[in-house]
């Protein structure tokens, strides 16, 4: 296992983390998507700015550079980026509803190298900091098989379609098990 840092994503992080995305789409997604979903599937997911400043969206860094992304929201948007439709920046009461995991990404380079766990160790370490009791996130085909393996179940399976093209997701949650007294 190679050592991985971590830190909350700054806004000079942008052009790198934007350039991040789209490597892991184009190259993580080609597994499970039609090469006409993978393109479609640039429009519904990406980075969601919104994250960065309120300071939940987390870099993992390792061999001096940036082996993924990832946050949490207390926002209710779901999934997608700054141009997604469907965002609702409201915020999520801890007492009933559940933080969201967003924005998940992996460098190819370092995929199934740990970099994916850690950073749902970190949004839900932070979510459960804040009182809240679970988690959602809305995952991509390539990023079901992880989530599944950290106790996330599924919610329901949906079609986002883009300029007729369906791209599969799937919708998960986990519930946080309380911080100790």
């Amino acid at each position: 296992m190679i050592p991985l840092n971590h830190r909350l994503a700054v806004e000079s992080d942008l052009p790198a983390l934007r350039d991040l995305m789209a490597l892991a789409i184009d190259t993580l997604q080609s597994d499970f998507l039609s090469p006409a979903q993978v393109a479609a599937s640039r429009a519904v997911m990406g980075l969601d700015t919104q994250l960065v400043a309120d300071r939940t969206y987390f870099i993992v860094e390792g061999e001096g550079r940036i082996a993924g992304c990832g946050g949490w929201s207390r926002r209710a948007t779901l999934y997608g980026g700054d141009d997604s439709a469907g965002r609702e920046p409201r915020l999520l009461d801890p007492a009933t509803e559940a933080a969201r995991v967003r924005a998940m990404y992996t460098h190819p380079d370092f995929a199934r190298r740990g970099v994916g766990r850690l950073i749902l160790s970190l949004c839900e370490g932070a979510a459960r900091a804040e009182g809240f009791g679970a988690v959602e996130l809305m995952g991509t085909m390539a990023g079901e098989p992880l989530y599944r393996a950290c106790g996330y179940v599924e919610v329901e399976r949906l079609v986002d379609m883009v300029d007729g093209v369906a791209v599969p997701l799937v919708r998960m949650r986990k519930a946080l098990a309380a911080l100790p007294l």
